[in-house]
């Protein structure tokens, strides 16, 4: 399945996609700065620009927005990719730095999640994934912590197998962080939602 995968200018760690020809690399503003530390390319540079100290690439395709939108580069960045054609995505340096932009991102992996697509972002040591009326499955042998939240105001039809804590058929609401301070056991896992949006939240490493 072929990915668009947005690169933006939070927090990164060592765990950086491997590239496939059939992938969409997009430096959301000032995410070219990171993408070039990395020695990666964009394929499309978006976004206002008027935080990118780095000179304008001569050989990629840019699309600048107005610095007045009612969108962040990272959310214009995805909506690029739905445009053409991707429905897998994934983010990287979407945490950290400004809270604001980092509570939009976990805005957007929600929304896309809603939309039908498939939306993971990735930040220092950690994944969050979102899952709406659907399963999210996670291999055996992954360990590290893990925590589950309920993005609608209320997640019905929750199960949550293959963690230290375990749950079936119950019910989440995102005025109680009832799914805080998980853990996986090395055991195949998987968190299911019947009814609405799940924010799940993955150590790596």
């Amino acid at each position: 399945m072929h990915t668009c995968v947005i690169f933006g200018a939070g927090e990164y760690d060592g765990n950086l996609p491997v590239y496939d020809e059939t992938d969409l690399y997009i430096a959301a503003d000032a995410g070219l700065e990171a993408m070039t530390r990395l020695g990666l390319r964009p394929d499309l540079l978006i976004g206002d620009l008027d935080s990118l100290k780095a000179p304008l690439p001569a050989d990629t395709e840019i699309l600048r927005l107005p610095v007045r939108k009612d969108v962040t580069d990272t959310d214009a960045a995805a909506a690029e990719g739905v445009k053409r054609g991707y429905t897998r995505f994934a983010v990287y340096g979407g945490w950290g730095g400004r809270p604001d932009h980092s509570l939009a991102n976990l805005s957007l992996l929600a929304r896309l999640s809603q939309q039908g697509f498939q939306a993971r972002m990735y930040g220092a040591g950690f994944e969050i994934s979102a899952v709406t009326d659907g399963r999210l499955f996670y291999p055996a042998g992954k360990t590290g912590a893990a925590a589950v939240f309920s993005w609608t105001d209320k997640s019905e039809g929750v199960t949550i197998k293959g963690f230290e804590y375990e749950l079936e058929n119950g019910a989440l609401t995102n005025g109680f962080a009832l799914g805080v301070s998980n853990a996986f056991t090395g055991k195949a896992a998987f968190v299911e939602v019947r009814k609405g949006t799940l924010i799940v939240m993955a150590q790596t490493g």
